[in-house]
């Protein structure tokens, strides 16, 4: 089989295409139309090799989070067993958790310096003059998410607002993790340990488009975690799947029901948001430090209540965006199927420190707080971990106000700036409810701190109305809530108050750490996650005969005296089809001239559903196959030679191959939506 895409030296003289996507493929490539086969048929069959499992000694998945990071792993020996990284150097009062902030520098070189706690601690303490020539970047990832026209140039902004390549930082972040990693699990085998006896996991949200998870592939095989020879190697994982496949191992003594419907470890409902989460942060304090989580292989007495069909709501609150993922019960193995296309947006914590910013610029002015950052970014960097620790301290039945320290250097260069103080400022800004204390903090009301949840909050709130409004979510028995975010009493409360009539919502104990934890269970079994849905629509473009008062005139085409109709789409699978893990989608096609010996395939995607040609609004070309049979003159090939095309829709990739049925030749081809 040729798996090289063929070459086009000798193929004979042809038109080059015109760089636009969108002109006719037959018009532009010469002759290399196609056009189907009737009738066309698809063949909806697994492929046999997709159960074949490399083996790999260890399991190691990554979350790569917005505002923190980290990884946890398992040996395939003992899958039961689930390490979270050890403890990092560095870390916040008031913030315990297991991971690392999301946070990098670059020395002035534009070398990698440090990545976490390190590289802001060591940013903090450079002269500021100094600091201005290092290149720190925090909470980057959204700007995945964010930018619509996303390539492998797309560039990041540092703290000091240089730029640097995005593809570069998620490199370097994700190498980081790696020798941490591999150091780790060679300090624990007392041997080393190889990279190739590691399958990797990497966590992506749900909701961003193909392209980003293709940019999150694309700098794991620059940071080395695996390669496009060796892709299998590497596992996208989908967030709120992850958190899915660890719901299902809960016991009931490792998560909290806030609804009021029973008493749970002997709370009442009314008692559950407060004491609940005391107890159960008492309970994760004290397993903190035994680091290694044990999954039992069982399903957890909450699953065994769900039923063939039965679905659940997973809501994934993080940093930088929300997840709401829908999935049903397949028993007996208790599969899942993704049931509804996963929706949300840009409503993680990270609008509640917006909001605070905001409010730093109604109080001191937009004017200052933009020179701020930039004269002083270190200092800005404290203040915001200052709010960040207060911001956890908010509660819905709070009542005494909450300090949040100003540093020295944002006092004294206010000072400098306007000419006179911070106290003044406050006393002018008529913002009540921040007040200042005489010890150099800002006083915020319990009710201005949830002031800045508020807006975050309503989204998330308004988001989840519009999906229980969907017909196939109705009748949804719980509401899983997981993801850094979830700790929030302000979020648990409204989230109960909206729909604990219709649903029970659980919060698993150590809720930040369950994607981490269920990515680790993925990764040791993938054929988890049986059923998703298409996020787009795919298809390739091909000639059909032209029909009078069907087609539109301008795509009539004539060749040889054959009337064609030129750009249609034809469709491979649509957007929100359901399609199984490894399915492949076969249609085949003939050249629309028989003589013809370069037989080129564009591959089109679509967020529509309804596509008839490749010039409608919003098709973009992701793929080309391009089939060289140059040189196979001698076989016997039939007056309609077929090329049979096949798609196959992986975790977070899809492959095409296009075949000659007559002399086997093949091409492959990943689909690309970073390179058109």
């Amino acid at each position: 089989m040729a798996d090289k895409e063929a070459g086009g030296s000798d193929a004979g003289p042809r038109e080059t295409a015109p760089t636009s996507a969108y002109s006719s493929p037959a018009r532009s490539l010469g002759d290399t139309g196609i056009t189907p086969l009737s009738p066309s048929h698809i063949v909806n069959d697994a492929d046999p090799d997709v159960s074949e499992q490399q083996s790999f000694l260890v399991v190691v998945a990554v979350d790569f989070g917005t505002t923190s990071s980290g990884y946890a792993y398992s040996f395939t020996k003992e899958p039961e067993c689930i390490h979270v990284m050890r403890r990092w150097e560095g870390g916040d009062p008031g913030v315990s958790n297991q991971k690392t902030p999301t946070t990098i520098l670059l020395t002035p070189e534009r070398k990698f310096h440090s990545f976490g706690y390190a590289a802001r601690d060591f940013y903090h303490d450079l002269d500021p003059n100094e600091a201005k020539q290092w290149l720190y970047l925090e909470k980057f990832k959204m700007k995945l998410h964010t930018t619509g026209d996303l390539t492998m140039d797309t560039d990041l902004t540092a703290a000091n607002g240089k730029k640097v390549k995005a593809l570069e930082i998620f490199a370097y972040a994700l190498q980081y993790f790696k020798e941490q990693a591999l150091k780790e699990l060679s300090d624990q085998a007392g041997s080393e340990f190889e990279n190739s006896d590691v399958r990797w996991v990497i966590t992506v949200p749900a909701i961003w488009k193909q392209p980003a998870k293709q940019f999150m592939r694309q700098a794991a095989y620059q940071a080395g975690l695996a390669s496009p020879e060796n892709s299998d190697q590497l596992i996208i994982a989908l967030e709120p799947e992850a958190a899915s496949i660890y719901c299902r191992k809960l016991r009931l003594h490792q998560m909290i029901e806030l609804s009021g419907k029973a008493a749970v470890n002997g709370y009442s409902g009314r008692d559950t948001v407060g004491a609940g989460f005391a107890q159960a942060k008492e309970h994760t304090r004290r397993n903190r430090q035994s680091r290694t989580f044990l999954v039992e292989n069982v399903i957890g007495e909450i699953w065994s209540e769900l039923e063939e069909g039965d679905k659940y709501v997973v809501v994934d609150s993080g940093g930088g965006t929300v997840d709401l993922t829908v999935h049903q019960i397949r028993l007996p193995e208790g599969h899942l199927k993704e049931l509804y296309k996963a929706t949300g947006g840009p409503y993680g914590s990270l609008g509640v420190d917006y909001e605070f910013e905001k409010l730093l610029c109604k109080i001191f002015g937009e004017d200052f707080i933009e020179q701020f950052k930039i004269k002083r970014p270190a200092a800005w960097v404290d203040l915001m971990i200052a709010f960040e620790s207060r911001k956890r301290a908010a509660a819905p039945d709070r009542t005494n106000p909450l300090n949040i320290t100003l540093p020295f250097s944002f006092i004294d260069y206010y000072k400098k700036f306007r000419g006179h103080s911070v106290e003044h400022a406050l006393r002018k800004s008529n913002v009540d409810f921040v007040k200042w204390s005489s010890q150099g903090m800002l006083r915020m009301s319990p009710d201005a701190m949830n002031a800045l949840f508020k807006p975050t909050i309503d989204s998330i709130i308004e988001h989840l109305r519009d999906l229980f409004q969907k017909p196939e979510v109705s009748t949804v028995k719980f509401l899983f809530l997981v993801g850094g975010f979830a700790e929030a009493p302000l979020l648990q409360q409204a989230v109960q108050a909206a729909f604990g009539d219709k649903c029970r919502i659980i919060i698993p104990q150590d809720v930040g750490l369950t994607i981490l934890k269920g990515a680790v269970l993925f990764g040791l079994d993938p054929a988890v996650i049986k059923v998703r849905r298409s996020p787009l629509t795919y298809g390739v473009g091909v000639l059909n005969r032209y029909v009078e008062g069907k087609h539109p005139p301008e795509k009539l085409l004539v060749k040889d005296g054959t009337r064609w109709c030129t750009d249609v789409f034809d469709k491979f699978i649509s957007a929100d089809q359901s399609v199984a893990l490894g399915e492949l989608v076969k249609r085949s096609y003939t050249p629309a001239k028989p003589s013809q010996l370069v037989i080129v395939i564009n591959i089109y995607s679509s967020e529509h559903d309804d596509v008839s040609f490749i010039t409608d609004p919003g098709v973009k070309k992701c793929g080309t196959l391009r089939l060289d049979l140059t040189g196979t003159s001698g076989v016997a090939v039939p007056a309609r030679r077929e090329i049979q095309t096949l798609m196959q829709f992986g975790d977070t990739e899809i492959k095409a191959t296009a075949v000659d049925i007559a002399t086997s030749k093949s091409v492959k081809v990943g689909i690309d939506f970073l390179n058109y």
